[in-house]
């Protein structure tokens, strides 16, 4: 590692405790003053879409721009806007519906930097370490990110208690500041020449941008069957997340302590299962086997969980799917760095974006309506995510594009991919 790094992961650190901060103040203002689930589902709506629908062109602007400059003002813009919520809580406290389309703004504001930012970093650090560091560097930056997220949960619901939603936002937003300013103190070697751009024709060279990293995807068929997996992880994930209040209080007969202990559990799993990847060096054969192993995992894991009332059972199946899915993510994240383009890292990564978190908001939707129409059985719908994973893992392990993709075998230069329009 080096000091750019440092530099880098130190802010980025900082500002995901904050926002983890933020995110708690959003949800529970709502809450508290409107009582009204309707509110806080399109809080969260408006937190997701914006990303969704603008991940592409941040993957095509991330190749076109300095990386860096786009960190460093994605930061600052999210401190403006957080900072300015902040202060319509104190300039104008009684006006509740103004604060909460302020907050729905803010809220979107933040997703759509997040569209050009989550490129961008993804893209950078293969810019700024070795390439035999890559996998430390996801590591180390991938078990931050969830050190810093447990203790945004953690510390964010202590605090709203203690000093409101208010202060809250206003340390989110010196948290981005901070971010901000330590990234413009780092160095990210410009891998590609900045290229010009007459506004008249921003969206139809975006739009020339776009097609070749969709045709690069399609065209690399072991690309292709990675991004479908992570849709499909992603979207048959979605029940466990969605129903868990109904499953820890119904279903275990728990008090709601325990889904913080559920959700710690998943999140102590996944770190080690990022720990796991950084500390040992795997065959490229080898890396095929765990990450079927790992998926194969995560279905019996999911599809038993239905089947367990006892809580402390409940706790280890989490924490093995937190494990699993720690290391497939990061055996992913890492293969798709070191084996894109840097010209073109940017337009694959957030096409990856959106077309695996296309499916989340519809797992959302559909989600209730089928905990309604089944009334809740969990037994059920859990069964059938874990069975579709599972049928998700089998197809892997016969699918051969898969495995010569991992391996790292020959495939198609980015000109010979993208050449056919």
């Amino acid at each position: 590692m080096n000091r750019n790094f440092y530099i880098f992961w130190s802010g980025q650190f900082v500002s995901v405790i904050g926002s983890q901060g933020y995110s708690i103040a959003g949800l529970f203002f709502i809450k508290h003053v409107t009582n009204s689930t309707t509110l806080m589902g399109v809080l969260m709506i408006a937190s997701m879409l914006p990303s969704l629908i603008l991940g592409p062109i941040g993957g095509v602007i991330a190749d076109r721009y300095p990386r860096k400059k786009i960190i460093v003002l994605c930061n600052l813009i999210n401190a403006v806007s957080v900072l300015s919520l902040s202060l319509v809580f104190y300039l104008i406290p009684g006006e509740t519906a103004i604060i909460i389309i302020w907050l729905m703004f803010t809220s979107i504001s933040l997703a759509s930097s997040g569209a050009f930012w989550g490129p961008a970093i993804s893209s950078a650090i293969p810019d700024i370490v070795s390439k035999d560091k890559v996998d430390r560097a996801n590591s180390l930056n991938q078990s931050s990110g969830q050190i810093s997220m447990f203790i945004g949960q953690g510390a964010g619901g202590f605090l709203y208690q203690v000093i409101g939603a208010p202060m809250l936002f206003l340390i989110d937003g010196l948290t981005y500041l901070f971010a901000g300013i330590s990234g413009t103190f780092v160095e990210i070697p410009k891998v590609t020449p900045e290229k010009s751009i007459i506004w008249s024709e921003l969206f139809k060279q975006l739009k020339e941008d776009l097609k070749e990293g969709m045709i690069y995807v399609w065209r690399n068929d072991g690309l292709r069957i990675i991004v479908i997996t992570f849709a499909v992880l992603n979207f048959l994930s979605t029940p466990f997340i969605i129903l868990l209040p109904f499953y820890v209080e119904d279903f275990l007969n728990a008090g709601p302590e325990w889904y913080g202990f559920l959700l710690a559990a998943l999140g102590v799993g996944t770190l080690v299962g990022y720990f796991i990847v950084g500390s040992v060096k795997l065959r490229r054969e080898n890396r095929s086997n765990l990450m079927v192993f790992s998926l194969f995992s995560i279905a019996i894991s999911m599809g038993t969980i239905g089947f367990v009332k006892i809580a402390c059972l409940s706790l280890i199946g989490f924490f093995v799917v937190g494990i699993m899915m720690g290391i497939i993510n990061l055996n992913m994240l890492t293969i798709l760095q070191t084996s894109t383009p840097s010209e073109i890292r940017g337009r694959v990564f957030g096409l990856i974006g959106t077309v695996t978190g296309a499916l989340v908001p519809i797992g959302m939707g559909l989600t209730g309506i089928v905990a309604d129409l089944t009334h809740k059985n969990l037994t059920l719908i859990f069964s059938v995510c874990g069975g579709g994973l599972l049928f998700t893992s089998i197809f892997l392990f016969i699918n051969r594009d898969f495995r010569n993709f991992i391996h790292c075998y020959p495939r198609p230069a980015l000109n010979d991919s993208i050449k056919e329009a």
